[in-house]
């Protein structure tokens, strides 16, 4: 799993207020401003670029807020010319105390982009984060300037699925299959009784994994899950004597699978039920069509990073959350 910037650009929190912070231009100094629809093109633009295109955003992805709400996203323009943009908005279910920032263009900007959105920043968050790859040079040099600390770092990972070769994970099955694991596609029509013990192993591995403001998913009911599944995921199961004790689900994203929430009954653990599990879902992923698997976490945890690297999976560039307490 890589991280984008975010993948709610589009949403607008409802808060109200006006804006009073847009200093008048200068020969020196960019006007400030909130996004307007024509800004689009521009704003994909540089958020494109300052990704270094790992992510292709159009035009539909930004909408203007509507009247009456705080504008999350802000943009600096010059000459006619948009050259910067930057959107503070709450970070998501699972951190609620958090705003998060994203930055993208000319980097001169950000810091009176930031102190402007800070100036209407809606009540009730203690801190600001800031998700940036460590290659993505402008946002880097940015959050260290502004003083936001190096909190935490993730790692994400991408596997050459038409590479894949599931030959050499076949003595591992075997061995867990003669002590009775045996791993399979999850139907989505399976029982009630399955989808209550998947939504509890589900939740040990909520409790058990390591992880960061990056790497914590938002909250999801029994409900929630099973619905996310059947509506958008291919989850795999693992079984011993019939009972279900380990989870990795997939998310097809065109030619790539996404992999996410893997997690083994700490009574098994340390036998490589994981790794076979992975295997047998990337098997299916390759006879699928799907051509590559993204995947990542934070780099505490390193039982997954393991079981990753076994599976041929490359690391990429770190990525760090950066952290400034309000």
């Amino acid at each position: 799993m890589a991280y984008p910037p975010d993948s709610r650009l589009a949403h607008t929190p409802a808060h109200s207020g006006r804006m009073t912070h847009a200093p008048h231009p200068t020969a020196h100094q960019p006007l400030l401003r909130p996004f307007r629809a024509a800004d689009a093109s521009a704003v994909a633009r540089l958020v494109t670029e300052g990704v270094r295109s790992h992510w292709t955003y159009a035009p539909e992805h930004f909408r203007e807020a509507q009247p009456g709400t705080h504008p999350t996203r802000l943009v600096a323009e010059q000459e006619g010319v948009v050259i910067a943009t930057a959107r503070l908005a709450p970070f998501g279910e699972g951190v609620p105390d958090a705003l998060r920032l994203d930055v993208a263009g000319d980097g001169g900007s950000f810091t009176p982009l930031l102190l402007a959105q800070l100036a209407e920043m809606p009540s009730g968050f203690r801190r600001v984060l800031g998700v940036t790859r460590e290659d993505f040079t402008e946002q880097m040099t940015f959050f260290h300037a502004a003083g936001f600390r190096n909190a935490w770092q993730s790692w994400g990972a991408h596997l050459d699925l038409t590479t894949f070769d599931p030959a050499p994970f076949e003595p591992l099955q075997e061995r867990l299959f003669l002590a009775g694991y045996e791993p399979e596609r999850l139907s989505p029509d399976a029982p009630d009784a399955d989808w209550d013990t998947l939504y509890t192993l589900h939740q040990t591995g909520m409790r058990d994994r390591p992880r960061n403001p990056t790497t914590t998913p938002d909250p999801l009911t029994r409900g929630g899950l099973r619905d996310v599944i059947r509506r958008e995921e291919a989850a795999f199961v693992t079984r011993w004597r019939g009972e279900i004790v380990a989870l990795t689900r997939l998310t097809p994203r065109g030619p790539e699978v996404d992999s996410e929430d893997s997690v083994t009954h700490p009574d098994h653990r340390r036998r490589g039920v994981m790794t076979a599990l992975k295997a047998h879902a990337l098997s299916w992923a390759k006879d699928a069509g799907h051509t590559h698997a993204g995947t990542g976490g934070t780099v505490l945890n390193l039982p997954m990073l393991r079981v990753n690297t076994r599976l041929g999976y490359r690391v990429e560039r770190m990525w760090i959350t950066w952290e400034k307490e309000l």
